[in-house]
């Protein structure tokens, strides 16, 4: 299934052409070609592609995504999400997604931004309004289109860059604001699900912190629904619509992740990054890394080699 926002009328999609330029021009002045930068602001990390590159898997933390220029597509299970310029992906939950920069070139490098959203903050601007735990279970991760205050705030951020003395002071207001702008949006509810006691979301977001803190270890679903404070068919339910996959599927993409960035990084072979994320059959190992990665451990990995590592990297 395909989501896809452009479905909307261009006119409600753009936002002030000097806005969105002059974030364009920040992304491509304090942006390393072809890699992930981190900015001296720590929540905000900057990318800039010069080409298409592979699908990638990789973990996204919870995440506000800006594209300022170029286009991409990001899979959770069977599910993708295009989004380009004047729209923002959000991921409410740590998630295994699949992503791929779609549109970009020398000319028009692929830029974008991603910002971490902190939980705390989000929490303590939840408190000030009247919000109620939600029986809905909505996915953690959706598409949504930015706005004029939206753009302002996060170029606001971003120009903080420019006077790398103010950030220590202002960085902290600039960001209260977007998670304020976050929350006004048509996404808003679902976001601060992730901080009301009792919600769905949480519950299930606890759950992902102990497989994340444990997937080396087989846990059994029972535990599980116990972390989550639900029946084991209510978790499960949950689970998949948060995640888009059973909480079996979720651990093995984490393990599968994981295995593929130590053999990336760490030179290390196929055996012994399987046993490191707790596999201790090689050969399931491979089926299961060839069935999700479409080769090999090796052959993937081989390939993959091909290009620098920091192209590798999906952060948005």
């Amino acid at each position: 299934m395909i989501y896809n926002s452009y479905k909307l009328p261009l006119k409600m999609l753009e936002i002030p052409k000097m806005a969105q330029n002059d974030l364009t021009q920040l992304i491509e002045k304090y942006s390393i070609t072809d890699s992930v930068y981190q900015t001296e602001i720590p929540s905000l990390r900057l990318i800039k592609m010069l080409s298409a590159n592979i699908k990638m898997p990789t973990i996204y933390n919870p995440s506000l995504c800006i594209i300022a220029q170029g286009e991409k597509s990001v899979s959770l299970g069977a599910e993708a999400f295009s989004y380009g310029p004047s729209q923002y992906l959000v991921v409410s939950v740590d998630l295994p997604i699949i992503g791929q920069i779609t549109k970009t070139s020398i000319e028009k490098p692929y830029l974008s931004l991603q910002i971490d959203i902190d939980p705390h903050q989000i929490g303590d601007l939840v408190s000030q309004a009247t919000l109620k735990p939600s029986a809905n279970t909505c996915r953690g991760l959706f598409v949504g289109n930015t706005d004029n205050a939206m753009a302002d705030s996060v170029l606001r951020l971003v120009k903080l860059l420019e006077t790398p003395a103010d950030i220590p002071v202002l960085a902290p207001l600039a960001l209260r604001e977007i998670y304020y702008r976050l929350l006004n949006s048509p996404y808003g509810n679902e976001i601060a699900q992730l901080t009301l006691n009792g919600s769905n979301i949480q519950r299930i977001s606890s759950v992902i912190q102990l497989l994340k803190e444990n997937f080396t270890k087989q846990i059994r679903i029972e535990d599980m629904a116990a972390t989550a404070k639900m029946s084991l068919s209510s978790f499960h339910n949950h689970f998949k619509s948060i995640t888009a996959m059973s909480p079996l599927q979720y651990q093995k993409r984490l393990r599968l992740t994981e295995a593929r960035r130590i053999m990336l990084v760490n030179d290390t072979d196929a055996a012994s990054a399987a046993y490191s994320v707790g596999y201790e059959s090689t050969s399931q190992f491979s089926r299961e890394y060839a069935r999700m990665f479409g080769a090999p451990p090796m052959k993937d990995i081989n390939t993959i080699k091909g290009k620098p590592l920091e192209q590798m990297a999906l952060a948005e």
